[in-house]
């Protein structure tokens, strides 16, 4: 190789340039595991587990996808994937039955997490649902959300700032279906607009090359990674 052509990739690397990476999760500590992935060997390095129990679909109530685990290496969220935010008490219920069984079976359990696709509009309202959710949690669990990576471009601040006090982190994800999401670094750079801890989710897989913004963010708390069966793309 001809000393300029050194010099030019010697540069790229510096700027981060070159191709992305793909994301793998022997690198990682933190995992999502959605129903119908089958649990990894990684798993026994997690130190933080985000597991899928149920659904809130758009009729009827809660729906149970996941048999009560047993974790003890790693601390476990329950996560729910809601389609709606008009819960009723019977649905609440439900949600705050498979929490107590899950801690009762002896998981080391840091809280709830939902799983709602709010857009940046709606989020005022979607902080309402959560704030009234987070009074009926037992002492001592915490309230986890997902979040679109466009709430850090398109959010108002006031919508955003009606999170804090309200949720204790938001893991936003990068990624749609199997694939990162084209563009992913203009709106993580804009992360920092986000007034309360969060977390970037990682599809299994998927391109990734951080972000710089992200190792000044104060509130950056790292990765979790989204896992895939071995013959999903």
């Amino acid at each position: 190789m001809k000393r300029g052509a050194i010099a030019v990739l010697a540069l790229l690397a510096a700027c981060g340039g070159g191709a992305p990476a793909r994301v793998d999760p022997a690198r990682y500590d933190s995992f999502f595991l959605w129903a119908g992935v089958k649990p990894p060997a990684v798993l026994a390095q997690a130190k933080t587990l985000y597991l899928l129990a149920g659904e809130v679909r758009r009729t009827g109530g809660f729906v149970s996808l996941r048999a009560v685990p047993r974790v003890s290496h790693a601390e476990v969220w329950l996560v729910v994937r809601t389609e709606r935010l008009d819960w009723d008490a019977a649905v609440t219920a439900q949600v705050l039955h498979e929490l107590a069984r899950w801690q009762a079976a002896g998981n080391r359990m840091a809280g709830l997490q939902i799983d709602f696709d709010s857009s940046a509009k709606g989020l005022e309202h979607y902080a309402a649902f959560l704030k009234s959710l987070r009074a009926k949690l037992p002492p001592g669990m915490k309230l986890s959300i997902t979040g679109l990576m466009d709430w850090s471009a398109n959010a108002d601040p006031s919508a955003l700032a009606s999170l804090q006090g309200v949720v204790d982190e938001v893991v936003v994800q990068s990624y749609q279906g199997r694939s990162t999401i084209p563009g992913y670094e203009g709106y993580l750079a804009k992360l920092a607009r986000v007034p309360v801890p969060h977390k970037v989710a990682l599809v299994q897989g998927g391109e990734w090359r951080e972000p710089a913004a992200l190792k000044s963010d104060p509130l950056f708390r790292g990765y979790v990674v989204f896992l895939v069966n071995p013959t999903e793309k």
